[in-house]
């Protein structure tokens, strides 16, 4: 299970060092190979190859209206491998969508991870620590921390 946030940088060729700790982690559970693709609410998400499938199923059955979600995140999907250093491309065309400049944040999701542009998800982050007390405590009914 993936978890944390790092602020991390792209380098100039768009690959990002993923941190030792999920590293290993990705090396043991999928050989380093992850599906990335986008997300509608503008982050990336990065899957391991065996967590993307049934995602993947679950997608490819979406008809109708819900096909334009389908197109969306199918379409965008790209396999890409963890290099041996523990690097991993974000091509060009996800960079543009997800808005990636140099800055981002990797974010452990449990099974999956989210990528978003640094700023963004610091503005996202603020946004939600600024949530009425009262508004809080509805949406986090039948939670406990």
């Amino acid at each position: 299970m993936f978890s944390g946030v790092s602020t991390l940088n792209l380098d100039g060729k768009g690959r990002l060092s993923v941190p030792s700790k999920h590293r290993d982690a990705l090396f043991a559970q999928c050989e380093g190979r992850l599906i990335v693709t986008v997300e509608p609410s503008g982050c990336l998400l990065i899957y391991p190859e065996p967590e993307w499938a049934p995602i993947y199923e679950k997608l490819n059955a979406l008809t109708g209206a819900q096909a334009a979600i389908k197109r969306l995140i199918i379409g965008h999907a790209e396999d890409v491998q963890l290099d041996s250093a523990g690097r991993l491309l974000i091509s060009p065309r996800l960079r543009t969508v997800a808005k990636l400049d140099k800055e981002v944040a990797l974010v452990g999701m449990g099974s999956k991870f989210e990528l978003w542009d640094a700023v963004e998800w610091d503005r996202r982050t603020a946004a939600t620590m600024a949530i009425d007390s009262d508004d809080l405590a509805a949406q986090m009914e039948g939670i406990a921390l």
